[in-house]
């Protein structure tokens, strides 16, 4: 039923949101392993974060969705690593961080309501199903590869 809610609200907001803006981030332990989470109404796996809400900073929304996707609690500035935009849902911008100074504390259980699963992994072995916009971002970070517009 939730996966039908999100469908149906990711189609009516280009009709009711002139422009939607969200969050993501890579966050990175010291072991230089990156956090990505699996939704229950989307496939794939991801870098944690979602929609910034009315009367809400990016930097309050960053710090919501990984408290809740992930029980990360930023323990230093995040980097802003750039913004990009989403071809899949034109009006749709995401800014994106890259987090290395976090503690994990009251860590979801899952699955729940919103994550199928969670975990931090070697960006070497990564799980199936990584999706090709946490690839690129990925090797933009780590490998230097030059940096997209394009979410």
């Amino acid at each position: 039923m939730l996966s039908v809610l999100a469908r149906l609200s990711g189609l009516a907001a280009p009709l009711t949101r002139g422009m939607t803006l969200g969050v993501r981030a890579a966050c990175i332990d010291s072991r230089g392993h990156v956090f990505m989470v699996r939704h229950t109404y989307m496939p794939g796996w991801y870098f944690p974060g979602g929609g910034v809400e009315r009367s809400e900073s990016v930097s309050d929304a960053l710090k919501r969705e990984l408290r809740e996707e992930g029980g990360i609690t930023l323990e230093g500035a995040p980097t802003l690593f750039g913004f990009y935009w989403n071809r899949r849902r034109p009006r749709d911008h995401i800014a994106f961080y890259v987090c290395r100074a976090f503690s994990l504390a009251d860590v979801p259980v899952y699955p729940n309501r919103e994550i199928a699963d969670a975990g931090f992994f070697d960006p070497h072995a990564l799980p199936d199903g990584t999706t090709p916009s946490t690839l690129r971002r990925l090797a933009e970070i780590l490998e230097g590869h030059p940096p997209s517009d394009h979410w």
